[in-house]
């Protein structure tokens, strides 16, 4: 099989006007195909009165300049039940999207609201940067770049307070809010993928401190706090152009972080890698062609197009692609072996917008089946932690749309694990 580059993209999301466009990505993955192109691409606080709408009975204590706050265990964030001997797992699907923000074309908004239509949460992947006005660039120091550097550049304030009341509202609806990092640097003049551990603990370390010191920055005293503790929330990522994951995941492993996603695999079920649960995006079909397809939207731009901004008399024959090439992978794992389906996407308008007609027209058409649980990564990672360790071997052998071929009952029983005990992750939430 002919050896292909696959490369996740820099994202361009235009929050304002001193965000600058992104560049082509630089790195590269080894996959295999067959006549495939090359793939560019891819508590015990102190309580008080609760004034966040939507997390009724919660506690409020601020933490820090109040751009944060601790306010109880997050609204609408079910407990991991474990699978019973001998039944079927349920089909999860992850929709995430990189450098999370709102802009003028409120996509951030939009998908929150098929979310909640559909059923479904999903992860959001804020950039510091998006959270740091352009006035307070110097207090970026990103490493082997001078201070005031971002490939993406920075925010403005209504971007700010936008994105924040997005944010706020999200993980409010049981939404998760990860990170994408800050400068979004890619390819070998000083990208992510030549950072030692060190340089990514401190990107890491600025990334959550632009969050945690919004209001500082902006001057925003009077705005709600984001409603959570971000050195608590933050448990997982995808580094830019999903470069430097050896070096990032070692830092990763020793902050606490649970998972990344920052690979390229196929639709088999994840299993941990240094520590973290690898929860990669995946290779599914690309309709028409015989090589398989990153489920990322940008990567599908580069393979139809070669640019953003494609012929208009093709976008609608693109989009379908896409759509229908993802539900291909969708039905592959649901017929077969149940593997998690991983999603990548970004708040953009390439080609038209189909790319984000794309993912809503599968969101609409997947969530709602049987056995179909639409999460985000926290959620899958805490459905991983609470099953019986050989009951995830098991399933990690079975092939890319393969169910096993004695059924799933005589598969998955083996006497059955033990029910975990009320109260702790992974048992069931408690009826109401």
């Amino acid at each position: 099989m002919a050896a292909t580059r696959r490369i996740a993209p820099r994202p361009s999301l235009r929050i304002a006007a001193g965000i600058t466009a992104a560049a082509a990505c630089a790195a590269a993955l080894a996959g295999c195909g067959t006549d495939a192109p090359q793939h560019q691409g891819a508590p015990g606080p102190k309580e008080a009165a609760a004034p966040h709408k939507g997390a009724p009975g919660s506690v409020l204590r601020l933490i820090g300049d109040g751009s944060t706050a601790y306010t109880g265990r997050q609204p609408h964030l079910p407990r991991a039940d474990r699978l019973e001997a001998g039944q079927k797992p349920p089909q999860f699907v992850v929709f995430s999207w990189d450098g999370a923000g709102e802009d003028s074309q409120k996509l951030f908004s939009h998908f929150r609201k098929v979310a909640k239509k559909n059923n479904a949460t999903m992860t959001y992947f804020l950039s510091g940067v998006y959270m740091l006005p352009e006035d307070k660039a110097g207090e970026y120091h990103a490493p082997q770049h001078s201070p005031g550097r971002s490939d993406i550049g920075f925010n403005d304030l209504k971007g700010i307070k936008d994105t924040a009341e997005q944010v706020r509202g999200a993980w409010l609806e049981g939404n998760e809010i990860g990170t994408h990092f800050n400068g979004h640097f890619c390819g070998k003049d000083g990208g992510v993928g030549q950072w030692s551990v060190a340089e990514w603990k401190s990107e890491i370390a600025q990334a959550k401190s632009f969050v945690k010191s919004w209001k500082t920055n902006t001057g925003l005293k009077k705005a709600a706090p984001l409603p959570f503790d971000y050195d608590k929330e933050l448990i997982g990522a995808r580094t830019p152009c999903l470069e430097g994951q050896k070096n990032f995941m070692r830092a990763a492993h020793d902050l606490g972080f649970r998972y990344d996603t920052s690979g390229v695999n196929n639709q088999v079920w994840p299993t941990k890698k240094d520590g973290l649960w690898d929860l990669s995006m995946q290779l599914v079909p690309f309709l028409g062609h015989s090589y398989e397809q990153l489920t990322m939207d940008y990567n599908f731009a580069v393979n139809q197009s070669g640019t953003m901004h494609g012929d208009p008399a093709r976008h609608a024959y693109w989009g379908n692609q896409m759509r229908d090439s993802l539900l291909a992978g969708f039905n592959r794992a649901y017929k077969g072996n149940r593997a998690p389906l991983i999603i990548g996407n970004h708040f953009e308008s390439w080609n038209g917008g189909t790319y984000m007609r794309a993912v809503e027209q599968t969101v609409e058409r997947v969530c709602n089946k049987p056995d179909v649980r639409c999460v985000s990564f926290h959620q899958l990672a805490d459905w991983l932690d609470a099953q019986d360790a050989g009951t995830l071997r098991k399933l990690a052998e079975l092939p890319v749309g393969k169910a096993p071929g004695q059924g799933w009952p005589a598969f998955l029983n083996g006497g059955g694990p033990a029910p975990a005990p009320k109260g702790v992750p992974g048992a069931p939430a408690a009826k109401s």
